[in-house]
Parts: C-alpha cells; structure tokens; sequence
C-alpha cells in the first residue's frame, strides 16, 4: 500500500475509494425526509378524493356511484346544480362551475351534467354559465388540460376593456363516445355528436356531426364516417387487434412484434 493510501486509511479508517461510496449522513437524512413526504402525500390524495360516500366540502346535485374526483381538487363551486354520473373519473386540479361564481342560486334545474363514465384529464376546466348549460354524454374521454365552456368574453365595445364587458353565453353539448384531445378548447355552443374525435388543441364552436374527425383552431373537419364508404378519407393504418381474452401479461411480453 502506498503512502497515499496509507495516509487515507488512518485519516477515515477505510481506503479512500469505499469512503467515496459511502452514502454521507446528509443524503440519507435527505432520502428518509423524500421518501416520508411521499407516503404523506399519497395518504392526503387517499384522503382528500371526493366520492358518493366521502363527499367532502362538496354537496353535488348527484355524485354517481363508483366516481371519483382525484385530490387536489381544482376550483369547485355551484355544486348543487352540478351532476356527475356513475363511474366517472375526474384528474387532479380539475376545475367544474356552475355559474359565474359561488353561492348564487341558478333556479331548479342542473347546469353541469356529466354522464356515465366520463373521465376528465389533469388540469381540465368544465365551466358552465349560470343561464346557459353544459351537458357531456356517456362515456366521453378528455385528455389533459381540456376546455370546456358555454360562456365567453365579447368585445363589442371598442372603448370598454375586454374583461368588464358582459359575456355571451350558448349552451354546449358533446355527445356520448367522443374523445377530447389535450388542450382542445370547446366554446359556447359547439354541439359535438356521437363519437366525435377533437385533435390535440383544436378550437371548436358550432355543430360537428356524428363520427367526425375535426383539427386545427377554428377546427375543421378532416375525416368523417359515410356509411358504406367508411372513413373518408381513408384510414392509413389498419385497426389495432384487440387482445384475446385470457392471454396474461408474460404472454404478451413474449409475443413476437406485430403479433
């Protein structure tokens, strides 16, 4: 052993190469304090989702059953005229409204309707208008940080800032099995049919038909389903396979690619 060596072993007690591999006190304490926020936190998200038997703050219209909004929450107000239905799925920091703000009375019938199954992403904002509503069918899908509502800012005044002017409202609809893309935006009175798909940040207002493909701000359509045509124009990959029923995940890693 050399004098170098020598002299970083009577220094620490252990070569200066096992030194340098030893974890220091700090970095342990470091990892301890990370891995103890952690559990916290994911015990606060168990905690602080909202659901039909642990409701929280919230007193919803309905709050069907099996649905589950994810903590954080995002703003949340107008509740009793809002209806969520069973099975639904809503992200961190979502944000539902009825009305323009909290604690007005908006008369006796709902102004948020979600259906059976919706499943909202992260971030997403569904804001319906005290006087106008937004109604989103079964089984709809959105992405993360989507848009959605029936009020907007008007800016007929030239003189008057934007913000202060009073909003023109329409109600808006989005049919059942329609997918959302992130950050697509649905404005006052877009009404979307059955099975729509909304591209990744497009811009929709007024009527999208059944089984349409729109994209772009203001979105347009840019493939649709014509009955005995099919999809026009025509898909350019073929249908994904569907898994078989009763194949495990060990089989799937172990089938060939394309398979």
């Amino acid at each position: 052993m050399g004098r170098r060596s020598q002299r970083a072993v009577r220094s620490t007690g252990a070569p200066a190469h096992y030194r340098d591999g030893v974890p220091s006190l700090r970095n342990t304490l470091a990892s301890l304090v990370s891995r103890a926020v952690h559990g916290i936190w994911r015990r606060a998200q168990q905690a602080g989702a909202v659901t039909a038997e642990r409701p929280g703050p919230y007193s919803f219209r309905r709050l069907g059953a099996g649905s589950r909004l994810a903590f954080p929450q995002g703003t949340v107000f107008g509740t009793p005229w809002i209806e969520l239905g069973d099975h639904c799925i809503i992200g961190q920091e979502v944000t539902l409204t009825a009305g323009m703000m909290p604690d007005l009375d908006l008369g006796p019938h709902p102004v948020l309707i979600l259906g059976n199954g919706v499943v909202l992403g992260r971030g997403s904002h569904v804001i319906a208008d005290t006087r106008t509503s937004v109604t989103i069918g079964d089984d709809v899908f959105c992405g993360p940080y989507v848009y959605i509502t029936s009020t907007n800012h008007s800016y007929d005044d030239p003189h008057a800032p934007v913000g202060k002017q009073w909003p023109r409202t329409a109600a808006v609809e989005i049919g059942g099995g329609s997918w959302l893309g992130a950050g697509a935006v649905i404005l006052p009175g877009a009404r979307l049919g059955r099975n729509v798909v909304v591209a990744a940040g497009a811009v929709v207002r007024g009527d999208v038909p059944d089984h349409a493909v729109v994209a772009g701000a203001p979105a347009r359509i840019v493939r649709r389903w014509e009955g005995e045509r099919g999809w026009q124009p025509p898909l350019r990959t073929p249908p994904p396979v569907p898994v078989p029923e009763g194949v495990t995940p060990e089989q799937l890693l172990a089938a060939p690619e394309g398979e």
